[in-house]
């Protein structure tokens, strides 16, 4: 039983410090990942298996460094669903890049995004020109929405899915 329980707190050791360190170095979604992001994670999580599993590398032992990860995740993601000061803590707020036609250079350098990216978002999005948009948000997960309006006043709203999206820290 001690075998078992101190997979239970190696794992979970583990599981907190990748959390935090994924929050302070800012990834704080990964939901769409580059090269970089996917060596990365391969890398640490071979780095981190001895780390969870010891000396016990059964199947009982990697079955249960397993549960206790999803455990884990599942009680944080229903941490943040019940708590706001901690969802903000774990997740940056969105942030608005574009509003009616107007750059917001200021926000633009708090997350790391050039006017040629901005615009190029922007063109995904079908929109042919800054002065056309209406809202340009950078969303929670690293995407970045537009709300435009066409000549008959009409509004338009899209999300479109980056491949290279930006985190900004």
């Amino acid at each position: 039983m001690n075998s078992i329980l101190d997979v239970v707190v190696r794992s979970l050791c583990v599981y907190l410090f990748m959390v935090i360190a994924i929050r302070l170095f800012g990834k704080n979604q990964l939901s769409q990942l580059n090269a970089g992001d996917v060596v990365l994670l391969l890398l640490i999580s071979n780095a981190v298996q001895n780390a969870m599993v010891g000396p016990d590398t059964s199947l009982q032992g990697g079955l249960i460094a397993a549960l206790v990860l999803f455990i884990a995740n599942f009680t944080l993601k229903r941490l943040m669903f019940s708590n706001s000061k901690f969802k903000s803590f774990m997740e940056e707020d969105p942030v608005i890049l574009v509003k009616d036609g107007v750059v917001n250079k200021k926000a633009l350098d708090k997350v790391k995004i050039s006017e040629d990216e901005i615009e190029e978002a922007i063109r995904e999005h079908g929109v042919d020109g800054i002065e056309n948009v209406k809202l340009s948000i950078l969303e929670v997960d690293g995407n970045i929405s537009v709300v435009s309006e066409d000549e008959n006043k009409q509004t338009h709203y899209s999300r479109i899915k980056r491949k290279n999206k930006r985190k900004y820290y």
